[in-house]
């Protein structure tokens, strides 16, 4: 019988193209350092055996490695199983922070977390940035969504493979520089401290992506993947507070889906936890309702995209220069109020693609993006109008068209929200007033007709701007676009409730007055745009930005109501951060 070296460590390891005999040394020292950053660095790693256990629970490679060059301040169990620092008092009195999330949040609240000697844990649902390239291939394809790995959910949050771009008027300058310098220390060009309208670009912000998680890892933070955040853990009592957070841990290989996979279920203890999981992520709010965490419905956009020739764009703001002059693609902000309440363009990509947004196979959502070059053919922005919580309420949410809205997408078979959310929204009922899950409802319903109206496969609705613009339920052949899934011709003028389409017809008509032709016949509108910002805010302290009622919770960015684009989420991380560290201390 052998006996195991004093160095020997069991590690279970998710199958992938490779079998462990293939896995040289450094893969096997980054493994290691993956599951326990504890250890770093170690200078040599051997494969002492493995096996793999088929349970359904489990499936998953047993790794026995054999590991030298520990830091001396490292030593092993009696069981040779895992490994924990000699001074273990010390380390152990470290305060734990989890993150849910890894967009611009939860990567600077991360960073902001270890720099001060905090434990950080983040949970991605998703996977990393290569992954999710993967995934969002499949999707121009028509294929199915991942529920997981898609545009919203991943490594870097909705931002990384939606364009990049870093205006914001929101924050202290200062605060703002700091940002764009962080960026520009991981990777991004150093244009984007000088420019007007600084842009990274989706080919380029993938790679600033990973370094920042590389940085938190080699200040001992640990970001593990395909970890969905299910429950808050919370100890009852006169402080009641949250203890930990109950994850789903899920594995996939290079070729299998998500849902096939198997899952295991664990709970991980902590101080305190930052909730930063964008605005796609429902069932965080969920999670956080069911806690008992309170929250209020807020202001939102829906709307459509619209898509032009960049070269008429450039024509129409240079008058030919750009022929003859470095210039950059040309752009447009355009806003404009209907009926009180704001039309405004949002997200306008110029040189770039309108790519499938949604979380769900069954919803259809439009996004824009563009590369660091700008050099596509198509110039697209959001057309948005303002939705407030009085509009979907009452009589007023009659007019608005939000109890049609609900019935029809009820009718045709759409899962809005959990039956007791529900409530009779399903049969058009709407509350009398402003209710915080009436939005969401009315998000969801849009997405779901607007999958229904172009038949599903990712496809989208569209329908020539004149046309639209015109509502006389014209519509021809789909123009040539950027959007690679496929479009179909709808009348979305009357497709659309009528609270948006009438305000955005009357919008466009603004618009063109300043841009002739952008509602005219070489411009073509594809739906929904619907996930602007969330329609819920989560409450929380204006002193601590704790939740005011369950302590150690800090809500943060996009999906709690306080971001709204990469800049200025990254800053409500940095800010719920330090406030977080200052209660710790």
């Amino acid at each position: 019988m052998t006996t195991p070296s004093a160095n020997e460590i069991t590690i279970e390891w998710p199958p992938s193209d490779r079998e462990p005999a293939e896995l040289n040394e450094a893969d096997l020292i980054g493994i290691v350092e993956a599951v326990h950053p504890e250890l770093r660095p170690i200078k040599g790693a051997e494969l002492v055996r493995f096996a793999f256990d088929g349970r359904k629970r489990v499936r998953a490679w047993r790794l026995v490695i054999n590991i030298s060059g520990v830091p001396s301040h490292i030593v092993f169990d009696a069981g040779n199983q895992a490994a924990s620092p000699a001074n273990a008092s010390a380390a152990d009195s470290r305060h734990h922070v989890v993150v849910i999330g890894s967009g611009p949040a939860g990567l600077f609240a991360a960073l902001e977390l270890v720099r001060k000697g905090v434990r950080v844990t983040v949970l991605e649902r998703g996977f990393d940035v290569q992954r999710r390239r993967r995934d969002l291939a499949r999707l121009h394809r028509g294929q199915a969504v991942d529920r997981d790995s898609n545009y919203c959910h991943g490594e870097g949050g909705a931002g990384t493979y939606s364009d990049g771009k870093l205006y914001t008027r929101s924050g202290r300058a200062d605060d703002i520089r700091g940002v764009m310098q962080e960026l520009v220390e991981h990777g991004a060009p150093s244009s984007i401290l000088q420019s007007w309208r600084p842009h990274i670009g989706s080919n380029r912000l993938p790679k600033v992506v990973t370094a920042l998680r590389e940085t938190i890892e080699a200040r001992g933070g640990l970001v593990r993947f395909g970890a969905c955040a299910k429950e808050l853990l919370v100890q009852e009592g006169p402080d009641r507070r949250v203890v930990g957070v109950a994850i789903e841990q899920r594995y996939a290989s290079e070729t299998s889906e998500v849902d096939e996979a198997p899952a295991t279920q664990a709970e991980l203890s902590c101080d305190a936890v930052i909730v930063a999981t964008g605005h796609s992520a429902l069932d965080s709010l969920l999670m956080m309702q069911r806690a008992g965490v309170p929250m209020v419905a807020k202001g939102f956009a829906m709307g459509l995209r619209i898509e032009h020739s960049q070269a008429w764009l450039d024509q129409l703001q240079y008058g030919g220069l750009r022929a003859t002059c470095n210039l950059p693609a040309a752009f447009y902000e355009l806003v404009t109020e209907r009926k009180s309440r704001g039309v405004y363009s949002f997200c306008m990509c110029p040189g770039g693609f309108m790519v499938p947004a949604s979380t769900s196979s069954d919803r259809m959502v439009i996004n824009g993006m563009s590369l660091s070059r700008r050099d596509s053919p198509f110039a697209n922005s959001g057309m948005v109008v303002a939705v407030e919580p009085e509009d979907l309420a009452g009589g007023r949410g009659l007019r608005w068209g939000a109890a049609q809205l609900l019935r029809d997408a009820v009718g045709a078979g759409a899962d809005l929200l959990p039956a007791h959310l529900v409530g009779r929204l399903g049969e058009g009922w709407l509350p009398d007033e402003p209710d915080v899950w009436t939005g969401v409802a009315v998000q969801r319903a849009l997405e779901f007709q607007a999958a229904q109206w172009a038949g599903g496969d990712n496809k989208g609705p569209c329908q020539r701007a004149d046309h639209f613009v015109n509502g006389k339920g014209e519509t021809s052949a789909p123009l040539d676009s950027s959007y690679q899934a496929g479009l179909v011709a709808v009348d979305l003028a009357r497709a659309l409730p009528r609270g948006i389409s009438e305000r955005l017809r009357a919008g466009l008509r603004d618009f063109d007055a300043s841009l002739p032709g952008l509602a005219g016949p070489n411009g073509q509108v594809i739906g929904v745009e619907s996930r602007t910002s969330s329609p819920v805010r989560v409450e929380r302290d204006g002193q601590t930005l704790a939740s005011p009622n369950l302590a150690g919770l800090y809500p943060s960015g996009e999906g709690a109501g306080y971001a709204g684009g990469i800049v200025s989420a990254a800053l409500d991380g940095q800010r719920v951060a330090r406030k977080l560290v200052g209660h710790l201390v």
